[in-house]
């Protein structure tokens, strides 16, 4: 049986993904560090940033709606390690890493690693990406796609970690389903549902794993944020876009649309 050490955050799909992990009966879990999340700096009642505290709320309410009944009521086998944000990289903390020794590291949620956990485990450590790269890298890779009217990008990227931002050798992607009357935060939670369920598939089946390089995409259709560019500016344009009939939209197209759009299937073991 294949044991896994998961590095993630604490925000409540974080809890999700690591129980859910955790309660697998294909493999065992180690270790989950959780680096502990940092105050939301831009939210301020009453300023020009007001509509992102809002949708910043509803997020983490539509999170515990997902999620809240499951993450009270499972046994945690997911044995959690709680670190301030950014530890993850502490050569201490890598070092218990590499001394516990797992079959596979996963992880979702967490800082960008460094250092020399991505050389101790080659084709053993997978990082979990909410996007679909290349089409979008870098920040907020579910939420920008939305934004410029782009629901076939949304969806969840699996790949071996490099020394790169979301440039490692990619395992399978999945797409975000969408259904009508969807909100931004019913997609981005029925995804994490999805993304949590492949990534026990690919650990149960690590060993029929092979990878691939980068759909070939020219670089001019390749879209890079980081959370600068989360403005007030953005979420009303998200929100026009719902309102304006985006998802109907999509969903009378959506053959056409994701077949102009390939993403990589590994259909070695899927």
């Amino acid at each position: 049986m294949n044991k896994v050490i998961i590095l993630t955050g604490d925000e409540k799909r974080h809890e999700f993904f690591r129980k859910y992990m955790g309660s697998s009966r294909h493999f065992q879990v180690l270790k989950s560090y959780c680096e502990q999340s940092e105050p939301e700096r831009i939210i301020k009642s009453g300023s020009t940033s007001e509509l992102r505290r809002i949708h910043l709320q509803s997020r983490k309410q539509t999170e515990l709606d997902f999620f809240g009944v499951f993450t009270e009521k499972i046994q945690d086998h997911s044995n959690p390690k709680f670190i301030p944000r950014g530890m993850i990289n502490d050569p201490k903390i890598q070092e218990e890493i590499i001394l516990l020794n797992p079959d596979y590291i996963l992880s979702y949620g967490c800082s960008i690693i460094k250092g020399d956990l991505i050389s101790a485990f080659p084709n053993r450590f997978i990082n979990i990406h909410l996007g679909l790269s290349p089409y979008y890298r870098g920040s907020g890779t579910n939420y920008w796609p939305l934004v410029n009217k782009e629901p076939q990008f949304v969806g969840t990227t699996f790949m071996y970690i490099d020394e790169g931002v979301d440039t490692g050798q990619i395992i399978h992607q999945i797409r975000g389903r969408v259904y009508p009357l969807d909100t931004v935060h019913t997609i981005g939670n029925r995804l994490i549902q999805d993304t949590a369920a492949v990534a026990e598939k690919i650990i149960e089946n690590a060993e029929k794993i092979i990878g691939f390089d980068d759909l070939p995409l020219p670089e001019n259709e390749q879209r890079y944020y980081m959370n600068k560019d989360f403005s007030e500016e953005s979420v009303v344009k998200l929100y026009n876009n719902f309102e304006n009939g985006m998802i109907s939209e999509y969903l009378e197209n959506v053959e056409k649309i994701t077949k102009s759009s390939p993403i990589i299937q590994n259909s070695n073991f899927f």
